[in-house]
């Protein structure tokens, strides 16, 4: 978990970073377009043959439809499941540079979760690589897709247009409620002392405002994107719900219960203490509406019933 927090709090650093992608354009000699780190990338053609390097550019691909166009990814694209038979080019342990050449890709989609030096060493061996920047907002992501689309010669709009539709239902729902529930979102209890959460600039905190909830983090005035927060910043703002990111990794109603001090909170008293899908709300791909709905049906089961 502690290499997961290193990811996240790298990915908020380079949120803050990346520069802009300008619109894609098309022309006779094929694509022309600027990525995240303001470098311009040119394809002859629409991409066939494309490694991803991150899971939400995976998500993406799939989503698009593109899933056969892609030859390799990065070990933890493990979503969709046809993405599990594909090969894989490295990820936490570093990229084998070598086993993307022998692929011999037309395209290697990156992220922000890459590093630049990644991006020039590829560059450097003939390779054209497109780095995508992590969206800032929805409609940052529905952008993302369409950058993604004109790379491998896909049609954006079904996709983004039934997104669109799917948010524009969750804020049709959430709109007239008066209630706003607070939150605390567990990201990693390595320490159960003092739990790593998220704050501003994570779409974690954009969701849970967006399906009608406050984030306890921004409710103290805590601007950090993954601060740590022990029981006494928890007494003075007690969460109405508490949900866990980290359930994958053994955390439960029971454990935090468990942790001293922590069973006189309202949500622990309350038995509001539930396990998330960590992955729908920080991997910025078409499954970040997945966790805007699935949130919005914990905050406010009322408003759908």
């Amino acid at each position: 978990m502690i290499r997961k927090i290193f990811a996240l709090t790298l990915l908020a650093a380079l949120m803050l970073a990346a520069c802009a992608p300008a619109l894609p354009s098309n022309d006779a000699a094929g694509i022309t377009l600027s990525d995240g780190l303001g470098r311009e990338v040119k394809l002859e053609s629409a991409a066939q043959r494309v490694v991803s390097l991150a899971p939400s550019n995976t998500e993406i691909l799939f989503a698009l439809g593109a899933g056969d166009q892609v030859i390799g990814r990065d070990e933890t694209s493990d979503y969709p499941e046809a993405a599990l038979a594909l090969p894989t080019v490295g990820g936490w342990s570093g990229f084998s540079t070598e086993a993307i050449v022998a692929l011999k890709p037309d395209l290697v989609l990156a992220a922000e979760i890459n590093s630049p030096e990644l991006v020039a060493e590829l560059e450097k061996l003939g390779v054209t690589v497109y780095y995508l920047s992590n969206p800032k907002t929805l409609e940052d992501l529905y952008a993302n897709i369409e950058i993604v689309a004109t790379l491998t010669g896909r049609d954006a709009a079904k996709l983004t247009d039934s997104l669109k539709a799917r948010v524009a239902a969750v804020d049709e729902k959430i709109a007239p409620l008066s209630s706003r529930p607070s939150v605390f979102y567990e990201v990693d209890a390595t320490d159960p002392s003092k739990p790593y959460t998220a704050g501003p600039g994570t779409f974690i905190d954009l969701l849970i405002q967006r399906a009608g909830g406050q984030n306890v983090v921004s409710l103290a005035g805590i601007t950090d994107p993954y601060p740590q927060i022990g029981l006494e910043q928890l007494v003075v703002m007690p969460p109405d719900i508490i949900l866990l990111g980290d359930a994958a990794y053994g955390q439960s109603a029971e454990t935090v219960a468990a942790r001293q001090g922590w069973d006189t909170l309202k949500a622990v008293v309350d038995g509001k203490i539930f396990p998330f899908d960590d992955n729908l709300l920080t991997r910025p791909g078409p499954r970040l509406v997945d966790g805007l709905e699935a949130l919005a049906r914990l905050l406010h089961p009322e408003a759908f019933e």
